[in-house]
């Protein structure tokens, strides 16, 4: 396999991972916290701590985990292979959705995660406490995901 073979499959791997990770995000967003809100509250937090519970799974993981790496790859080959435009937008691509999904979620949307998981108490109290806060970070995490699928799509068009 050829290094240009490489690039283009990491090119669109890219695609792919930072679509599926906006959509992921952006349907908990337009659906599932909706949808929470709309049950009662201990309903809502029974059925987000099964939810936190089942995303832990390795397809999620893979995918989570690779969404950066391969813009991050694909940007630093073509800068090998002296496409620089292209590569900077893919490393752009890369480097937003580490800032703005994959250090959210450490910092905020997992933290909260596991407070939910422990919480005890009035589950109003817990789901109150949660869901607006929960939903503006991960509205944050689909965005800035949109985004970098953006500039990974304008590397495409660069190179």
């Amino acid at each position: 396999m050829t290094m240009t073979t490489v690039t283009q499959v990491l090119a669109v791997l890219s695609l792919v991972l930072l679509g599926a990770m906006a959509g992921l995000f952006y349907g908990f967003t337009i659906s599932v916290m909706p949808g929470l809100d709309a049950i009662r509250p201990d309903q809502a937090v029974a059925a987000m701590r099964s939810a936190n519970r089942k995303i832990l799974n390795p397809v999620f993981l893979l995918m989570y985990l690779a969404a950066p790496v391969a813009p991050v790859a694909a940007g630093v080959l073509l800068l090998v292979q002296d496409v620089p435009a292209a590569g900077t937008a893919f490393l752009g691509a890369g480097g937003l959705y580490v800032l703005g999904a994959f250090a959210v979620t450490a910092a905020v949307n997992v933290p909260m995660n596991n407070a939910l998981e422990a919480g005890r108490g009035e589950p109003e109290r817990l789901w109150a406490a949660y869901s607006t806060r929960w939903r503006r970070w991960n509205t944050l995490r689909g965005l800035v995901s949109f985004a970098s699928l953006a500039i990974a799509g304008v590397g495409l068009l660069l190179w």
